[in-house]
């Protein structure tokens, strides 16, 4: 064969192979968003709370929404905020070896890092949610949806001490897991922004079991304010607790806008408290996301390759001037 044939026939067979390639790199994108293009993938997804809690709900539906959209095989694992069930749990989910995991931090870095060192190992792709975990992420990779705690924390501190019109040398209450190195960082951060402002801050460890019944907390916050009959404002660490600020006030023989009561997230017990003037003041961290977007960013790194997302949730301020924009949404477990 003559070198100007061989030249020939070389030259159209990387034609044809470049041909060939363009032609399947092209069919890539319409066939993996074709509808349930996620379909082939498994993927564990911690919901947090209990079946039924106020910001676990609301974690859930945008969950499943994302399940709904995209059509992945999802187990919801459910822990009731109990940060040593989380992890047996997630020691468990490793082991079924997933395609991928969406995992709540409250852990901590510390308690994550080797079942994290062994997902990465096995190849499953791992999203964080609610609380960040930036040690393990930066070691063994992950994303992570939600507010970032101890900013998120500053902000309403900061933002309850101009609403509430504090000044210097007023007395608070903040209650927070404050133990919890991790997820108490937002609590913290409010403290801190309080203690910053002049504000002589009343700190209450909260327990786990709050989360799943806030009426637990009725004896403490009660004997907390007979305690403290100055206490100007009082903040709490979550939707649950915060939507039961009439129950709490109530005990304790206050009236609405007798207290500034402050806190996270939105639920129809927060928005009903809101229009009974019980609440006046909570940071909004829309769970919804932190339920959609992780599984969104699991499957389109196990699918399409892509890096894991990174999503601030923090969206601001609800108060008594702005809260009637969300409320149908938080009546619908949706904000």
């Amino acid at each position: 064969m003559s070198i100007a044939m061989r030249t020939t026939l070389l030259r159209s067979t990387v034609v044809a192979a470049a041909t060939a390639l363009a032609a399947a790199i092209s069919t890539l994108p319409a066939q993996a968003l074709d509808a349930k293009w996620c379909k082939d993938v498994h993927i564990r997804f911690f919901v947090g709370g209990a079946e039924g809690d106020a910001f676990g709900t609301i974690v859930y539906n945008g969950a499943k929404q994302a399940e709904a959209d995209l059509g992945p095989k999802v187990d919801y694992i459910f822990s009731g905020w109990d940060v040593e069930k989380m992890v047996q749990q997630l020691r468990e989910a490793v082991a079924v070896k997933p395609g991928g995991i969406a995992m709540m931090g409250h852990p901590g870095d510390a308690a994550i890092m080797p079942l994290a060192e062994q997902a990465h190992k096995d190849g499953i792709k791992m999203m964080y949610q609610n609380v960040p975990v930036p040690t393990v992420t930066a070691a063994f990779g992950g994303g992570y949806v939600g507010a970032q705690q101890e900013q998120q924390g500053r902000a309403l501190g900061a933002e309850a001490f101009k609403l509430a019109g504090l000044k210097a040398g007023d007395k608070a209450i903040m209650i927070g897991p404050f133990e919890n190195e991790s997820r108490g960082a937002r609590e913290r951060g409010t403290v801190a922004a309080l203690k910053e402002a002049g504000i002589e801050v009343v700190q209450i460890n909260s327990q786990t079991e709050w989360a799943a019944d806030p009426n637990l907390a009725i004896p403490v916050i009660t004997a907390a304010l007979l305690n403290n009959p100055a206490v100007k404002a009082v903040g709490y660490p979550g939707g649950q607790m915060l939507g039961n600020v009439p129950t709490y006030m109530q005990a304790a023989g206050r009236k609405p806008g007798d207290i500034f009561n402050f806190g996270f997230d939105t639920s129809p017990q927060i928005v009903e408290a809101f229009k009974g003037g019980w609440v006046q003041l909570t940071a909004d961290q829309q769970p919804f996301l932190q339920g959609y977007l992780p599984i969104l960013s699991l499957c389109q790194q196990v699918v399409l390759g892509l890096a894991p997302m990174n999503v601030d949730t923090g969206a601001g301020f609800v108060t008594p001037q702005n809260y009637e924009i969300v409320s149908e949404l938080a009546k619908q477990a949706l904000r």
